[in-house]
């Protein structure tokens, strides 16, 4: 069974397979072209297309400050830097990569990676200052890397060529892996004979193995001192969804670093794999004859082209917004120095300094040997960014969408381009913004309404079976909402049973079974966000406005009690440890205590909470120690920019000692401070036979609305529609 000619091959197949992996983290790709749908649309738009060549791609022209497209030539061999938090090129990567090639510390090393080259933002303090056309900081690279087994953190001046190796690592945990981390996991497993061996007793093909790392957290001292990772795998035949057929039991546990197989452990032998049958969710291979076809396309035209421009490849000006964007490795896309215009002055005021998502935190909820670990982190762990799948035109976004590219360095430091990773589009669903009609009995016939448009920054992250859809949507009246879909495929359980009524009295399945022979595992999301407040500039204070009921005094009132508000000014970082409670309401304001409006109210913003789940894991739990940054929904911790990743710098196999709970124990002082405001969204997830053999996407989100930021609503002055502002479409004739 196992010949020489037969391993061989395997091998060689392997090889292969892994330069082939190997190869894709490092492709340039190319945009997607445009796509139009059938439409015939009486008007000029750059969108709209004749019957003629209604089959066509139309390629808008960009003109030097592009507007929105479905397709854009990028040049990012040739960019350039033009604003000071502007992310690192091609050639300032090459220029990377040459520098550290050369120093001491990487040319004594005979393995060496990088987790992570990104730009080291200049001081705040400066950015603030800083005008468009004046000459940039100096470039320095923030690079962690590991080398001869240890982790390092450095600088590179791209000026200089300096090196600064810094002592900032962490006391324990690693960085995040690299992409070449994660292929090269999945293969090492098939160079073990007893693991091949297992696979084939279990009556899988090695050709249909499909298998995926799979991060062990941090549960004691035997997995201390190694960089270990655990796989597990898959059968792949009949279907492209593999994840509902786990092999289930096999977990292989592998050093990182040298590749080697530390165990095999192989405990479900007694449960079959589940069936192929109907869980392909490739829309080619549906057969049956119901389907949504009734659904008539749609498509959003807009005649005059897309309201908003982007400026020297980052600088967004939508409405009364403007903002820098970037693609990030670890955090997906990274909004910062997010204005509003005030419509009454005129002036771009201070909303946010920065944004981003700080750390996703998934703890599966079945204490199994081969399940228990399953607690990941996957900003930290996986990289958020790096996961980030090119998006699809017309499907993940619509036809009015912008694209933007990522450039990021693969673990040898070579730059390669992760192409329409974020996009951005106006999105008008039929929503009002605001609207009003006057009764007939005051005798006037007045009728306003106002079309809600807002502006949608999109990311996708594909984390192996769950995808993560992130949205940063602007809206007019100043309101941000921060908003999370979970999408994908469950990350399942094989069982023997093929019907509730073999479960015998109160046995704890840990789950749900959804079809023959699979369970879908309770577990949880929470994703974490760092927002750096400034309204109106830097120091800020936090107010936790608690909603009281009051009596009223014998004979004060016909009413026996009313609600009113009760302000708190947080004074150190305990006071604004919050935990939501529905029975003990509260509004939570950042406000500008030096900023009043014109009736003497301090100028804010207010975090409007949603997705309100809360971890009940235990305090002392091992995964929740290293989550222990969603014991609270809220925090507010002092502006320190080497606390920006709530789980820690180093989160992979990291105990907990480097969290966003550890920081604000220390009671800092943050009133009328420079405050940096962490909210997450909780979902607790019971599967369902509906999440089967996919999962529809579930959202939700929270906001930052202005309270008490302008003198009266912007939205006054918004237009309503008019017929001869839209473009006239017709269906398309039959054929």
């Amino acid at each position: 069974m196992e010949s020489k000619p037969f391993f061989r091959f395997l091998f060689f197949f392997i090889a292969i397979a892994f330069l082939f992996l190997f190869a894709w983290t490092h492709l340039h790709y190319a945009p997607s072209p445009g796509v139009t749908t059938l439409l015939d649309c009486a008007s000029n738009s750059p969108w709209c297309t004749s019957s003629k060549n209604r089959f066509q791609s139309k390629q808008p022209t960009l003109t030097k400050t592009p507007r929105a497209s479905t397709s854009q030539r990028r040049h990012h061999e040739s960019a350039v830097p033009r604003h000071p938090l502007d992310p690192l090129t091609i050639q300032e990567f090459n220029k990377v990569r040459k520098i550290l090639s050369s120093h001491a510390l990487f040319k004594s090393s005979n393995k060496y990676a990088l987790h992570s080259v990104v730009l080291e933002e200049p001081n705040k303090e400066l950015v603030l200052k800083w005008k468009k056309g004046q000459p940039l900081f100096p470039r320095i690279a923030s690079v962690i890397a590991r080398a001869n087994g240890v982790s390092h953190v450095l600088t590179v001046n791209l000026e200089t060529d300096n090196v600064t190796v810094l002592n900032t690592a962490p006391p324990t945990g690693y960085p995040t892996m690299t992409i070449e981390d994660m292929t090269s996991a999945t293969w090492a497993p098939l160079s073990n004979a007893k693991f091949n061996r297992t696979i084939i007793e279990r009556g899988v093909n090695l050709k249909d193995v499909a298998c995926l790392p799979i991060s062990l957290g941090w549960f004691g001292k035997k997995e201390e001192n190694r960089r270990l990772i655990k796989v597990q795998c898959y059968s792949m035949e009949d279907t492209a969804n593999f994840y509902m057929r786990p092999i289930e039991g096999l977990t292989v546990l592998l050093d990182m670093d040298t590749k080697e197989v530390v165990e095999v452990s192989d405990t479900g032998r007694s449960i079959p794999i589940p069936k192929a049958t109907n869980t392909d969710y490739r829309f080619s291979e549906q057969k049956l004859q119901q389907d949504l076809n009734s659904i008539n396309p749609i498509s959003i035209e807009q005649p005059k082209g897309p309201s908003f421009v982007i400026e020297d490849e980052h600088l967004v000006k939508w409405a009364n917004w403007e903002f820098h964007l970037k693609p990030d490795p670890r955090a997906g896309v990274v909004v910062s120095r997010a204005k509003v215009r005030d419509l009454e002055s005129g002036v771009l005021r201070d909303v946010m300094y920065k944004g981003f998502t700080s750390e996703l935190f998934v703890p599966y909820m079945d204490p199994t040997d081969a399940w228990y670990f399953k607690t990941y982190m996957d900003a930290g762990e996986y990289g958020f960014g790096l996961q980030a799948m090119p998006l699809d035109p017309l499907n993940d976004c619509p036809r009015n969408a912008y694209y933007m590219d990522g450039v990021f360095a693969a673990g040898d430091g070579v730059p390669y381009v992760r192409s329409n990773m974020v996009c951005m589009f106006e999105r008008y669903t039929g929503d009002i913004g605001w609207r009003h009609a006057e009764s007939p009995i005051t005798g006037m016939e007045i009728k306003e309404v106002r079309p809600k448009v807002t502006l949608v920054v999109r990311m996708a992250a594909s984390v192996a079976n769950y995808d993560y859809i992130v949205d940063w949507e602007f809206q007019t009246d100043g309101l941000i909402r921060i908003k999370v879909g979970l999408s994908g495929i469950l990350m399942v359980k094989g069982t023997a049973y093929e019907n509730m009524n073999q479960v015998e009295g109160q046995e704890n399945l840990f789950g749900t079974l959804l079809s023959e022979n699979v369970i879908g595992v309770i577990h949880d999301h929470y994703i974490t966000f760092y927002l750096d407040m400034d309204i109106d500039g830097s120091d800020n204070s936090f107010v936790n406005v608690n909603i009281k009921r009051q009596e009223t005094s014998p004979g004060e009132s016909p009413r026996k009690s009313y609600l009113k508000a009760v302000r708190n000014v947080a004074k150190t970082e305990k006071d604004a440890q919050i935990q939501l409670k529905l029975y003990d309401p509260s509004e939570f304001h950042v406000i500008n205590p030096t900023k009043k409006t014109r009736v003497g109210n301090p100028v804010g913003y207010k975090v409007v909470p949603g997705g309100t789940a809360a971890s009940l894991l235990d305090h002392d739990d091992p995964p929740q120690k290293r989550g222990a940054f969603t014991n609270n929904q809220i925090w507010v911790t002092p502006y320190n920019r080497s606390e920006q990743w709530a789980g820690g710098l180093f989160v992979y196999q990291s105990h907990g000692e480097d969290t966003l709970d550890v920081w604000s124990e220390r009671d800092r002082p943050i009133e009328n401070k420079d405050i940096v405001v962490w909210y997450t969204l909780g979902f607790h997830h019971i599967p369902c036979q509906e999440d089967f053999p996919i999962m529809p996407t579930v959202s939700s989100s929270f906001d930052l609305k202005p309270v008490n930021f302008f003198e009266s609503n912007p939205i006054l002055r918004a237009p309503p529609y008019f017929e001869k502002d839209l473009p006239v479409c017709r269906p398309a004739a039959s054929a």
